[in-house]
C-alpha cells in the first residue's frame, strides 16, 4: 500500500501561479515599460 502526501501541492501550485504571474509582469516591462514611463512622465508634466 502506497500513500502519497499531498499537504505540499497546494504550496507548489501557488507556487508556479507567482512565477507565471511574475513572468508576465517581466514580459510586460519588457515591451512596454519605455513606453508607459514616457507616458507617465507626459502625463505628470501637464500637471
Amino acid at each position: 500500500m502506497f500513500y502519497y502526501s499531498t499537504r505540499g501541492q497546494g504550496l507548489v501550485e501557488y507556487a508556479f501561479i507567482i512565477l507565471l504571474v511574475a513572468i508576465a509582469v517581466i514580459a510586460f516591462v519588457t515591451f512596454f515599460g519605455t513606453s508607459v514611463g514616457n507616458l507617465y512622465s507626459t502625463i505628470v508634466t501637464s500637471f
